[in-house]
């Protein structure tokens, strides 16, 4: 298939490229570099570097002949979301409608969006599958949920079939070491750890050690980007066999806390980190966790890498080598 990936220099993007060419797809990155890295583009693919929010870089990118979307361009910070939300409008809204706008002119009629478990909020029950009311507590989860409606009217009225992807937390690196370029301010806990270990923070804050759970932190759920990857692909094939729409988690239904992951840092880099404690975040739940079963029985898939030695050991490859870099 010919597919352009918006967002495909960035972490999760740069690992999807390589999978998608590695099983014959002719690949098309269409990225800002905002938060994507040069290092991370895969050249074997054609790269076109344009904003989502200029229609002259969208209608040129787009008017390819291209088979399929995968839609991953977007601001991911959810504290950042909620102190800059004319950004977040802009960027993960306005960008994606005229993105999908795009696909319904040029005839790109296979889309799979890059969505979140922000979308649920706080979780009634657990696991979390795809059912759970949608009701996010903040505005990067309510872009993607606004993103997620709109998709879903677009393929009521156009001859369009979308695969959604609500990603729970991404994690670990290519085992194969293909990708070096380390994400910019990352938000996440294992990206801050990682840079603890290295030195290049002091400590980390562990957001509260009273939560419900076997050592007082919150646990969530860690999906390697490997798994991730091989879900688009699937996605992709379902699309083209089946169809049919489809919405589902990416998750591994087991949880990891913040000192698990902190503790397995510890011992795969065998360097301290240096952690305080301070006040639990409003809002924070003790556990997070996916039900994955329908991607299971609907795409065949199966997280084969998100094991935590694998996603802290993977992680740590990168990050010692980029601080001799």
């Amino acid at each position: 298939m010919k597919i352009i990936v918006t967002g495909g220099a960035g972490y999760i993007g740069s690992h999807i490229v390589k999978d998608l060419i590695d099983n014959g797809n002719d690949v098309t990155i269409f990225d800002d570099l905002s938060t994507g890295k040069l290092e991370n583009i895969d050249s074997r693919s054609i790269f076109i570097k344009g904003n989502t929010l200029n229609l002259v870089d969208v209608n040129s990118a787009f008017n390819n002949n291209f088979d399929a979307l995968i839609h991953l361009a977007a601001f991911k910070d959810a504290n950042d979301s909620m102190l800059n939300m004319v950004e977040y409008s802009n960027n993960n809204i306005v960008g994606s409608l005229n993105i999908m706008n795009a696909c319904i002119k040029f005839g790109i009629n296979k889309v799979v969006l890059s969505s979140t478990a922000a979308v649920y909020g706080l979780p009634n029950y657990l696991p979390i599958d795809e059912m759970h009311p949608l009701n996010p507590l903040n505005y990067y989860g309510e872009t993607k949920k606004i993103i997620e409606n709109t998709l879903q009217w677009y393929s009521r009225c156009y001859n369009l079939k979308f695969a959604i992807l609500r990603y729970f937390n991404a994690a670990g690196y290519d085992s194969k070491n293909r990708i070096k370029g380390l994400e910019i301010n990352p938000s996440n806990l294992i990206p801050i750890v990682m840079e603890t270990a290295i030195g290049k923070r002091k400590k980390i804050e562990v957001f509260g050690n009273d939560f419900d759970t076997k050592d007082g932190t919150g646990i969530r759920d860690y999906i390697h980007v490997t798994d991730l990857s091989n879900a688009h692909l699937k996605s992709l094939d379902y699309l083209v066999n089946s169809k049919k729409n489809v919405i589902i988690n990416l998750g591994t239904s087991i949880g990891y806390s913040v000192l698990d992951i902190i503790q397995m840092t510890e011992k795969i880099s065998n360097k301290k980190v240096k952690y305080s404690i301070v006040d639990r975040r409003i809002g924070d739940p003790d556990s997070v966790l996916a039900s994955n079963q329908l991607a299971k029985d609907i795409l065949e898939w199966e997280p084969k890498h998100s094991d935590l030695d694998n996603l802290i050991r993977s992680t740590w490859v990168v990050y010692n080598e980029n601080q001799f870099r």
